[in-house]
C-alpha cells in the first residue's frame, strides 16, 4: 500500500535527525580520542624526558654474565639499591652507601627477594686493591665500584642499579601517596614516635626517620635494615598500582632531582608490564656478619657459610644454578 504524502513528509524529517545524531556522537568520539591520544603522548614525553634525564651507565663495571640480561624476553634479573648520604642536611659531597641491598626478580617464579648488604661488612673493594667496610666503595669509586664489589662478595651479577640519596627517599614516599609499615619496635626519633605492632602511615619525613634510627635499636643496625626493607618493598608495591600512575608527573620530578640508574626508558616499560606481579611478591633476606674489631674500627665479618648462603638463594633465584 502506497504511502500517504503527509507519511513520506514525516519520514523525509526523521531521517536528517537520526543523520545529525550520529555525526554528533562520531564527533564526540573522535575530539575524546584525541584529546586521549595527547595525553598519551604527553605521558611519554614526560616519562622518556626524565628517564633520560636520570639515565647515567657505568663503564667501569666488570661483566660477568656471558651476554647481558634480557628484560623483554622475561629474564631473572637483579638490581642494587643504593641509597646515599648526600642530599639532606646540606650535603653535597660525594658520600658514602649507607643502605646497600640488592633485589632479584623473577618472572617465571613469581618471587622477589631483597638482601639488606650490612654497610660495615669486611670485604676487598673491587678496583681499590684493599679490604674495608663495603660502603666505602661508593666513597673510592662510586656506582661501578659498588656494583663490582658486590658482584664479587656474593658471587652474582648485578644488571642494574639505582642510586637515590637521602632527600629522595622523602621526596619519593610522597610523591607515591605515602605508605603504610607495622613497626617492629617502640622508639621514638626526630619527634616522630612509632609503637610495636601498630601500623603507621608515613610521608615521607616520618618514612625517612623510621628506616634511620639505630642506636636504639636492640638489633642495631640489622634492626635499622629491617626497617629499610620494609619502607622499599611498600614504595615499590605502592608504585606499581595505578592509583600512583595517576601521579605520575610528581613522582618523575621526584626521579629526575634524587636519582640515577642505568635502567633505560624501554627497560621500565618491560619491567612493569612484565614482572609486576613478581615485584608485589618479596622476600626479605638478611646478610648476617659478627662485629669484630680491627685496629680500633668496627666491621662486620660474614662467614663463608653464611655468604655462601645468601650467594645460593640468589643464585637460584637468577636461574644460574
Amino acid at each position: 500500500m502506497a504511502k500517504s504524502r503527509s507519511e513520506m513528509r514525516n519520514s523525509s524529517h526523521k531521517r536528517p535527525k537520526k543523520r545529525k545524531g550520529l555525526k554528533i556522537f562520531l564527533g564526540v568520539v573522535i575530539v575524546l580520542l584525541a584529546v586521549f591520544g595527547l595525553f598519551i603522548w604527553k605521558v611519554y614525553s614526560d616519562v622518556t624526558g626524565t628517564t633520560d634525564k636520570i639515565y647515567k651507565d657505568v663503564a667501569d663495571k666488570e661483566e660477568v654474565r656471558n651476554k647481558p640480561v634480557n628484560v623483554d624476553k622475561s629474564e631473572a634479573f637483579s638490581i642494587l639499591m643504593l641509597g646515599v648520604d648526600t642530599g639532606d642536611l646540606g650535603r653535597t659531597e660525594q658520600g658514602r652507601s649507607d643502605t646497600i641491598m640488592v633485589m632479584t626478580i623473577n618472572p617465571k617464579t613469581n618471587e622477589s627477594k631483597i638482601v639488606s648488604i650490612p654497610r660495615d661488612t669486611y670485604t676487598e673493594i673491587v678496583g681499590k686493591g684493599t679490604m674495608d667496610k663495603i660502603n666505602h666503595a661508593y666513597a673510592f669509586g662510586g656506582t661501578s665500584m659498588s656494583m663490582n664489589t658486590v658482584q664479587k662478595l656474593l658471587n652474582i651479577p648485578i644488571d642494574y642499579y639505582v642510586e637515590v640519596n637521602m632527600q629522595g627517599i622523602k621526596d619519593i614516599v610522597d610523591a607515591v601517596g605515602g605508605i603504610q609499615v607495622t613497626s617492629p619496635l617502640t622508639f621514638t626519633y626526630e619527634d616522630y614516635t612509632f609503637t610495636e605492632g601498630k601500623i603507621e602511615a608515613l610521608d615521607g619525613a616520618k618514612a625517612l626517620a623510621y628506616s634511620r634510627m639505630r642506636y636504639d635499636d636492640p638489633n642495631g643496625d640489622y634492626g635499622r635494615q629491617e626497617r629499610q626493607r620494609q619502607v622499599l618493598e611498600e614504595i615499590v608495591k605502592k608504585a606499581a598500582t595505578f592509583s600512583t600512575i595517576a601521579k605520575y608527573q610528581s613522582v618523575l620530578g621526584t626521579m629526575e632531582n634524587n636519582m640515577q640508574t642505568n635502567l633505560s626508558f624501554a627497560d621500565m616499560v618491560d619491567i612493569f608490564s612484565k614482572y609486576r606481579s613478581a615485584a608485589g611478591n618479596i622476600e626479605q633476606v638478611q646478610l648476617e656478619g659478627e662485629g669484630v674489631m680491627m685496629n680500633g674500627v668496627s666491621y662486620q665479618q660474614i662467614a663463608p657459610e653464611e655468604l655462601s648462603r645468601v650467594s645460593t638463594l640468589l643464585r637460584q633465584q637468577l636461574e644460574l644454578e
